[in-house]
C-alpha cells in the first residue's frame, strides 16, 4: 500500500519555524520527484516546493524562497518541509505528494494526507 503519513500538525509564532515529515511507504521516495503542495481554507491547491530525483535538485514557490527547505532522508524514506521565517499566511494545510518525471510543478500522482501548520502568536 503506498502511503505518505504525516503525523500530527504544527504549532509556531510568527517568524517561528516548523518542519514538516513526511515517511513514506510502499514507494522510495528517492525515485521520484517529490513535491510540497498547500491548500487554504475555501483555497484552491497551491504547488510550493519540489526535489527532483537527480542529484536532489529542488525549486520554490516564490512566496517561499528563501524560508523553506524541501529535502528528501532515503534511509528513513521521508520526505521533509523546513519552514522558517513563518507568518499568519503560511498556515494551510500542507501536502507531501509523490510526482512523475517531467511532470508539471504542481502535478502529482499521489498526495498523503495533510498536516496543519498553525502560525500565531
Amino acid at each position: 500500500q503506498v502511503q505518505l503519513v504525516a503525523p500530527g500538525g504544527g504549532l509556531a509564532q510568527p517568524g517561528g519555524s516548523l518542519r514538516l515529515s513526511c515517511p513514506a511507504s510502499g514507494f522510495t521516495t528517492r525515485a521520484y520527484p517529490m513535491t510540497g503542495l498547500r491548500q487554504a481554507p475555501g483555497k484552491g491547491l497551491e504547488w510550493v516546493s519540489r526535489i527532483y530525483r537527480s542529484g536532489g535538485i529542488t525549486t520554490y514557490a516564490e512566496f517561499v524562497k528563501g524560508r523553506f527547505t524541501i529535502s528528501r532522508d532515503s534511509a528513513k524514506n521521508t520526505l521533509s518541509l523546513q519552514m522558517n521565517s513563518l507568518n499568519p499566511e503560511d498556515t494551510p494545510l500542507y501536502y507531501c505528494a509523490k510526482s512523475g518525471d517531467y511532470a508539471p510543478l504542481d502535478a502529482y500522482d499521489f498526495k498523503g494526507q495533510g498536516t496543519q501548520a498553525t502560525v500565531s502568536s
